[in-house]
């Protein structure tokens, strides 16, 4: 089948099952019609809202549908909205007491001046030899080396300065450890 004969073909059948739906919908059975909802002007105090009941005028197939009558029924009015805006606090641009990863073959070091942590977060520095960074004071900093990575843990607030030599040039990353 070519498919702009396959397309004329799906279309027709799509109109031939829209023409038949409401032909099939009709039958002799009582229907029970749908929950019908409408909701009137609000007043300060209350809000009016109705709820379907359904009386059926008679049985006999032919006949009109079911009529439906409503009844109000009131209901509490939502609470209101705060006129104020919450305050907002501060954010900062610490990373927090968590572990920050540089590997240093795909960082370029150059654009990384300061960085902020608290205390406890560490500063993981991958790619580099044992002994070439130096963390100033010391006392601020518990340093560790293993396998080509040097974690960096700052375990005191203050501010620490960090030497990495990388390609025979030094960079130096300040960083500020808050509580």
């Amino acid at each position: 089948m070519h498919r702009s004969t396959f397309r004329r073909t799906a279309v027709a059948g799509a109109f031939a099952l829209m023409a038949a739906a409401p032909l099939a919908a009709c039958g002799n059975d009582a229907l029970t019609p749908l929950p019908v909802q409408t909701t009137a002007p609000a007043t300060a105090a209350t809000t009016t809202s109705t709820a379907p009941s359904a009386t059926p005028t008679s049985a006999r197939p032919g006949n009109s549908p079911p009529r439906v009558t409503t009844t109000p029924t009131t209901r509490k009015p939502p609470p209101p909205r705060p006129t104020t805006r919450p305050t907002r606090t501060p954010t900062t641009a610490c990373y927090g007491a968590v572990r920050h990863d540089l590997d240093l073959h795909n960082t370029e070091l150059a654009l990384i001046k300061s960085m902020c942590f608290r205390a406890g977060g560490v500063l993981r520095l991958q790619g580099i030899g044992p002994g070439l960074v130096k963390a100033e004071p010391a006392s601020l900093v518990s340093s560790n080396y293993e396998g080509g990575v040097v974690d960096l843990r700052f375990v005191r607030p203050g501010t620490v300065t960090v030497t990495i030599p990388q390609d025979e040039q030094v960079y130096t990353i300040t960083v500020v450890v808050i509580s």
